[in-house]
């Protein structure tokens, strides 16, 4: 009888510290990309090829969530970018509390690009605003392309959903058209690239979403900080 009251007031929580992320990456213009799927669908490896396509100067931060370790925190770390783990220590996803601590130490107005890589898991995830400007869901071609309907939740929220490994297409029974026919009855709005971390295939389509993404952000920024600076002349 406790357990759904206790539920709700937690998620409340988790809205409200969202919201103030949020308004937080508006006002610097940052762009946050929140990274969903199950284990071993290549969200790390995926980042791993992003950031070794950016120019060094480029400003972008990372999060990386795992139960244990910070194995993905030290692949990633190689490529000269501010990364930090988020070790949950049994929680199944991140929450906007732990992406609030994670960036205490850094200055949010120094990062343009903030990619999240969730704890892998395609249901608890779902239910915890990261205050992200998109939510990316990864969907490996080995892991069957019935996923977006035993996971309506996660891929209905979903703003892009990266269709991972293709270069495997040949080796595993994945219908390529039958996974989009599946998305779009759960998220008809959501955009759709096809990638190999491996071969590079789509990767292109991949990194001008992100930038497209980061245009928008930065753009709706620069605007609120005019207006901002228009008021505060007004006023004074």
């Amino acid at each position: 009888m406790t357990r759904v009251p206790l539920e709700r007031k937690v998620l409340n929580e988790n809205d409200r510290l969202a919201a103030e992320l949020r308004q937080g990456f508006l006002r610097h213009g940052t762009c946050c990309l929140n990274l969903i799927s199950s284990p071993g669908s290549g969200k790390t490896m995926l980042l791993e090829r992003t950031l070794a396509s950016f120019e060094p100067g480029r400003r972008v931060a990372v999060l990386t969530g795992d139960i244990q370790t910070d194995n993905d925190a030290q692949r990633l770390a190689r490529y000269g970018f501010p990364v930090r783990q988020i070790t949950t220590g049994g929680a199944c996803h991140l929450d906007a509390r732990m992406v609030t601590n994670a960036l205490a130490e850094w200055q949010p107005d120094s990062i343009d690009l903030l990619l999240i890589e969730n704890v892998g898991n395609l249901v608890c995830p779902s239910s915890y605003d990261l205050g992200e400007e998109a939510r990316v869901v990864l969907l490996s071609v080995t892991e069957g392309e019935d996923k977006p309907l035993k996971y309506p939740a996660t891929f209905h929220r979903a703003d892009l959903v990266v269709l991972n490994k293709v270069d495997l297409l040949p080796y595993v029974p994945f219908r390529m058209d039958l996974a989009r026919e599946y998305i779009r009855r759960v998220q008809p709005d959501a955009e759709i690239v096809e990638v190999s971390c491996t071969t590079g295939e789509g990767l292109d389509g991949w990194l001008q979403w992100i930038d497209g993404r980061s245009r928008r952000k930065s753009e709706v920024g620069s605007q609120k900080s005019e207006v901002r600076s228009q008021k505060s002349e007004a006023g004074s």
